[in-house]
């Protein structure tokens, strides 16, 4: 299996994991992979009136640190820039909206370490 299909999969895997970790908190999954000119939602989930916009980070091992430290300042103007556009374009103006990273992390066995939603300031 080529490293990119590797990549792949390993992040199929990782937003599944985040979907489940959602459900469980009370989130319903309303998109996965939503896409617009400005970028990518990952999952777009709602808990009773607010709408969770979120970004799937999964890492194996520890060589390029945890998954929520490759969130940088960029990326986070980019989902800010995302939600902004799907409340827009489906007209929810009233709606209450957060940004979360949900990280994922494995060992290189791919056996997972830990599932953590973390809600972006």
């Amino acid at each position: 299996m080529t490293l990119s299909r590797q990549r792949i999969g390993l992040g199929r895997r990782g937003e599944e994991l985040a979907a489940q970790e959602l459900r469980r908190r009370g989130y319903e999954i309303v998109e996965r992979n939503w896409r617009c000119p400005v970028g990518e939602a990952d999952i777009v989930a709602r808990r009773g009136s607010v709408w969770a916009f979120v970004e799937v980070r999964t890492r194996r091992g520890e060589a390029f640190g945890t998954p929520e430290e490759s969130i940088t300042p960029q990326k986070r103007a980019r989902m800010q820039a995302v939600a902004e556009r799907y409340i827009t374009e489906h007209g929810l103006w009233e709606a209450d909206g957060e940004l979360l990273v949900v990280a994922v992390e494995m060992d290189r066995a791919g056996r997972l370490q830990r599932v953590e939603v973390l809600e972006l300031e």
